[in-house]
Order: structure tokens, then sequence, then C-alpha cells
């Protein structure tokens, strides 16, 4: 067999915010993690496993970022999915009934019911509600390399102003992905890609090899790498860094050209939850009445403007199986212009938010499945990899200082401080550095005493508030009530906890509520801010 002149790394980032509210079940951004767990993990779940049972080798790196990890091990969350499902497959019943008249409508209806009933069969009784099991499997059979997150994904270019807090991320990071997985990540993907040279000591110090960073990351470095983004660089420090592929990052992310806007694809936008009866409708969107997203959605994207006609699973499943054909001559195209320019052979980096497969754009996974199928039956000049693997067999690299740089909007830091959200950092900030001053007032808070626990539930705090989730929400103006409320109350926590600890006066049914509210990282040790 020829051997592969280049790479290809499929890096997809699995992350939501840590939402948990066992106070009411009226908070709609609970519905975030069901949607993903249904649209995302799931059917990316499915199609490895087909992969696997067709004995097909295929190579594809995940980040499932701490929050995630919390919540999808949360018992109160696994009992609320399962609910959401079981509410949606009543749905799904009575549009069996209601579109029983329209014989395409109809079909669709069938669709989403099997497809349902099929999500709470799956999450039940294959993998016992323990979804993070199930990517583990992969991991371990070595097919998917799973990478770590800041604990929260805070915002290292800003919060670098106190390195403890970098530091910390970092630390709670790599100690969720151990308890979690049983060994320790080689990668990590940093928050929004953000990227600053000042976090590269902590990364070493606790084991990290590479990171994932922007485009721009690489290409402006110091010294301008020789190779752009079609080779690793690694730091002065020792971190390797891989930076993303501009073409093929386009041709999947672009709402212009992007494979996402085939017209044969599912319409994201035109849901049943709006398009429906009032009435009818009524018990299955928000609580207080406002309709929502119910996830049953009949249209494909037609066209521009203009009146949109109804799913075809076929034609959608057509496009996918054309698409994975375009992207695979592509990448063949690519490389064989890279190879002769290169040291080492190339490596295309591909990363992408995994929710892009499966919630925005419907028909990711099995696109996925498509390409992964393709790159190991036909014959192509290159091949898939894991960053660590090529770490592995190519370990001679370019010393280089990435550049401060994120894959936010215009490439640096404005999506977490503009106007709209820039007096939030005063606080992260004062928040962060009093953080700091606890840990060195109280170095060895006795084990289970109240002192201890309230000076762990601050870790906690500080670190939900430091969520680069919230600003980005801010930014784009979605749900930014919720988003000032989360801010406003962690940090309205940890600055009551601050001064009860310090007076010697912690309020001890409060703190055992908050636990109970933000039960984010069990095992904290509040000491890693010393």
């Amino acid at each position: 067999m020829a051997k592969e002149k280049g790479y290809v790394s499929f890096v997809l980032h699995a992350h939501l915010p840590f939402i948990h509210h066992p106070e009411s079940e009226d908070y709609l951004e609970e519905q975030w993690l069901y949607e993903a767990i249904s649209e995302t993990y799931i059917p990316l779940l499915l199609n490895f496993k087909k992969l696997e049972e067709e004995k097909v080798d295929f190579r594809i790196t995940m980040s499932l970022t701490p929050p995630l990890l919390n919540m999808l091990s949360n018992k109160l969350l696994q009992e609320r999915y399962i609910k959401y499902l079981k509410k949606h497959i009543e749905l799904c019943e009575k549009e069996v009934i209601r579109t029983k008249d329209d014989e395409r409508l109809n079909q669709l209806s069938h669709y989403y019911l099997d497809r349902y009933s099929n999500d709470l069969h799956v999450f039940k009784d294959i993998y016992n509600c323990n979804l993070i099991e199930g990517f583990k499997h992969f991991q371990d059979i070595g097919v998917l390399e799973i990478i770590t997150c800041g604990a929260t994904h805070g915002y290292f270019p800003i919060l670098y102003i106190n390195e403890h807090t970098v530091k910390a991320q970092i630390a709670v990071g790599v100690q969720t992905y151990e308890k979690y997985f049983g060994k320790k990540p080689r990668g990590i993907w940093l928050p929004e890609c953000g990227y600053v040279p000042e976090a590269d000591k902590y990364l070493k110090e606790f084991g990290i090899d590479y990171i994932i960073t922007e485009s721009h990351g690489i290409l402006y470095a110091n010294p301008t790498p020789i190779y752009g983004t079609f080779a690793p660089i690694v730091s002065p420090e020792g971190v390797v860094a891989f930076g993303r592929d501009i073409e093929s990052s386009r041709q999947v992310w672009s709402s212009i050209n992007g494979y996402p806007g085939d017209f044969n694809y599912r319409e994201f936008y035109r849901d049943i939850g709006y398009d429906t009866d009032y009435e009818y409708i009524k018990p299955y969107i928000a609580s207080n009445g406002v309709r929502v997203h119910t996830g049953i959605k009949y249209h494909r994207i037609t066209g521009k403007d203009c009146e949109k006609d109804l799913y075809n699973v076929q034609w959608a499943k057509d496009s996918a199986e054309r698409q994975a054909g375009h992207f695979f001559d592509s990448r063949e195209q690519q490389i064989n212009y890279l190879a002769p320019l290169t040291g080492n052979p190339p490596i295309i980096l591909c990363p992408y938010d995994a929710e892009l497969y499966g919630h925005w754009w419907y028909e990711g996974p099995y696109w996925l499945y498509v390409l992964f199928k393709k790159i190991y039956y036909d014959k192509c000049n290159f091949k898939l990899i894991t960053p660590s693997e090529y770490i592995d067999k190519y370990p001679l690299m370019q010393v280089s200082t990435p550049c401060r740089s994120s894959w936010g909007a215009n490439g640096y830091s404005e999506v977490w401080l503009n106007p709209t959200n820039d007096y939030v950092h005063r606080h992260l900030h004062v928040a962060g550095d009093r953080m700091v001053e606890l840990a060195h007032l109280f170095p060895n808070a006795e084990e289970n005493s109240i002192q201890r626990k309230a000076l762990n539930q601050c870790a906690r705090e500080l670190l939900l508030a430091q969520s680069s989730d919230w600003l980005f929400i801010i930014t784009n103006g979605t749900m930014v009530d919720y988003a000032k409320k989360r801010i406003k109350d962690h940090i309205g926590r940890f600055t009551k906890f601050y001064y009860q600890l310090k007076e010697d006066n912690v309020d001890e049914k409060f703190l055992k509520d908050i636990e109970e509210k933000d039960c984010i990282f069990p095992d904290i040790d509040y000491m890693i801010y010393f």
C-alpha cells in the first residue's frame, strides 16, 4: 500500500456551560444539554459504533469539557433528560395522528417518533444513562482521543492578569479529566482557542503536550513558522501548537458556501414549536408559554427567501454523501500540493464545535461517518490521525511562540471584552485576587470543617463566574438576562462567603443550599490558588 503523503486531523470541541437548577424545572437553558445529547452526542456515538462494527479504522479527537462531564454524570440531569425524551415521544405520537392526512408530513412525524424513541433506548438501555462511558470506550479501543479544556472555559487572554486563575483553570481541567478517564490528557482545547504565552508554564506543569489554536496564532508566531499551519510548532516552554486549516474550515463552516447551507438539508429555524396551533403545542413549549424549538422540524433549507419545502431524509443523505466526496477530493489536492513543500508530511487540522455536527448541521454526524468510510476504503494520499499520534511520529518541529489570539470574531478578544460586557471583568479580577488571598489566609483548613467547605465553594463560584459563555451570550444578545444573572449570582455568592470566612461566621444553611445548586467539581481543593 502506498505510503500516505499527509494527514487530516478532526478535532470536535464538545462544550456547554454548567447549568444545574435543582430548585426549578423552568429554566429553558437546561434544554441546551438535552438538545446536544439527542442531536450531537448520541448521533456521534451511534456513527462511531457503526464504524467499529464495520471494522473501519478511523481517528478523531474530541474535547469533552469539565462542565459537560459534570453535567453528563449528574443524576438529576440524567433523570430530567429522560423526562424530556418522554415528553417528546408523547408529542411525536400526537404528531403522527395530526399529520395522518398528509403522507409526506406523516412519514416525517414517524421518523421523529423513531428517533426520540431510539434516543431513550440508547440512553437508558445501551449506555445506562452514562454517555461518558460511551466515549471512553472509543478512546480505549484507540480510535478517539479525548482531550481536556479549562475548568469552566475561562478565557485565558483576559484572566492571565492574575496567573493563579489561569493555573487553576488548567489544574481543575486536568483533574476532572483524570477522574473520568483514569489517565492524564495529552492535549487541551484552550477555551475559545484563546492563547497567551503566560499559560505555557502551567500547561507544562500539568503535563499537557499540545494545544489547539486559531490559524493566525500560528501564522503570526515568532519567528514565522516555515510551514504555516501545515505543521505544528513548539513553544520555548515545550508546548506543541496545532493551528486550524483555513480552507477545510471554510468548506464546512461558511454560511455562504459551506456544506451545511445545502438546500436539501434540514432547516434549523422552522420548528413545530412555532408553526403549530398554540393550544396544541402549549404543553411542550416553555413553562411561561413562550414558543420555543421542540426539535421537530419538517422543512428543508430549500433556498433563500422562498417557501420552504418539506424535508426529505434520503435527499439529505445524498447531499451528505456528495459533500463527503468533495471534502475528500479537496484534501487529496491540498496534500498533493503541500507534501513536496513541507519537511514532515503535512497535517491538515480541522477543528469545529462538536454541536455543529447534528445540532446546527443535522446531517453532520452522517457526513463524518461517510467521509471516514471513504478515507478507509478508497485509495487516497492521506490518513486520519490524532495530534498525539502526529507528535509521536514526527517529534522534530520548529520552535516558535504562537501569537496571542482567539477564534472569536476578528480573531482576538473583542467577543469577550467589549462595551456590552466589559463591566464583568473588574468583578472577575477582584474575585480572583480575593480567592488567592483566601488560600493564603487559610492555608490548611481542617478536613471536613465548615471553613474548608466554604473555601472550596468559593473556588467553585469563582470558576463558574469565569465561564466565557456568559460573556459570549451577552455579546451575541441571545439569553442575556440569564447570562447576567449567572455572573451576578456566582460573584454574589463568592463575595458573601469571602466576608463570612474573614469574619469567621459562615452561614451553614446558605452554604448547604449553594453546595447543592453549584455542585460542579465535588473534589475541588481551594489550595490550587495558593
